[in-house]
């Protein structure tokens, strides 16, 4: 992999991972966050309603590396019915190097929801792996499942900074958002989003779909760019807001 900025150069994408300590910048009344995605050129973050077909292999390596970094991963509702998630981390070295550094082999997965409507037939709730927090906006009914599930309830909506800063009070210190649009779109316009990993892939995906932020609010956004990769075409940039 070729490294375009800050310093040109070879670069491996597992070792700059590795070296991150996202959990000594948390602030104290809530995690570190870290939004990471992929889009295609023409600004699209879905190919025929998943995000799945738009990264590469070296992407979904650089999202393993994410999650085994963080202690809480971030998915909405709809993007885990969408993807159909399994356990946030299937690489077993990645999870070892977790218990070798006294945490736990999986980071937690916590799921906004309005409904209350979830797959819960999905790998992420049957595989017993790790354990998932709920956000929830109702009054509805969780079932028993393999995976240990708890659920933080709020009125009407999901109070996400108050979820946050419950978490660190809990000890998460470092959170990684997969998205969708409308929540990486919601954290930044709370201004809870501290870096951003984005993936620009050499495609095209055509068609009408979501961008990478929906519903946010118009005004410029000052981004530092800390690094830019290259591999095969594909861009990978890591960004502080």
């Amino acid at each position: 992999m070729r490294q375009l900025l800050p310093t040109p150069g070879e670069a491996d994408p597992d070792e700059l991972l590795a070296g991150l300590d996202l959990a000594s910048a948390a602030p104290p009344d809530r995690p570190y966050v870290v939004s990471n995605f992929a889009l295609t050129w023409d600004g699209r973050v879905t190919i025929g309603g998943r995000a799945g077909p738009i990264g590469s292999s070296t992407d979904k390596r650089v999202l393993k590396r994410l999650r085994a970094l963080a202690d809480a991963v971030l998915v909405g509702a709809g993007t885990v019915r969408v993807e159909t998630y399994g356990p946030l981390l299937d690489d077993e070295d990645l999870r070892r190097e977790r218990r070798e550094a006294g945490r736990s082999p999986d980071p937690l997965a916590i799921v906004p929801t309005r409904t209350g409507e979830l797959p819960w037939d999905a790998g992420l709730f049957t595989s017993g792996r790790g354990e998932v927090r709920v956000l929830a906006a109702a009054e509805s009914e969780v079932p028993a499942t393999e995976t240990p599930v708890s659920v933080s309830r709020f009125d009407r909506e999901v109070d996400l900074a108050a979820a946050l800063a419950q978490l660190r009070e809990e000890g998460c210190r470092s959170l990684v958002c997969e998205g969708g649009p409308h929540l990486h779109a919601q954290l930044v316009e709370l201004g809870i989003v501290d870096e951003l990993f984005v993936t620009l892939a050499p495609k095209l995906a055509g068609g009408v779909g979501p961008g990478l932020f929906e519903g946010l609010n118009e005004r410029e956004r000052q981004l530092e760019v800390r690094w830019l990769l290259e591999h095969e075409g594909e861009l990978f940039a890591r960004l502080s807001t």
